[in-house]
């Protein structure tokens, strides 16, 4: 199973606390919010989209 995020589901994820875009990084395996301020996980190919699962950012 490869480890990269279908580029189709980047389309149509958002942000569960925002509603706004997500940016993907892949050397961290994480969904990135800017507007939240977090990170949400990758486990096993599947976005982990709970707010209370995402780290907070401090960009």
């Amino acid at each position: 199973m490869s480890n990269d995020l279908d580029p189709k589901l980047l389309e149509i994820l958002v942000c569960p606390v925002t509603k706004s875009e997500l940016r993907y990084d892949a050397a961290a395996k994480e969904l990135i919010s800017d507007q939240a301020k977090l990170a949400y996980p990758i486990r096993d190919g599947i976005p982990i989209m709970l707010a209370d699962e995402a780290r907070k950012i401090d960009k």
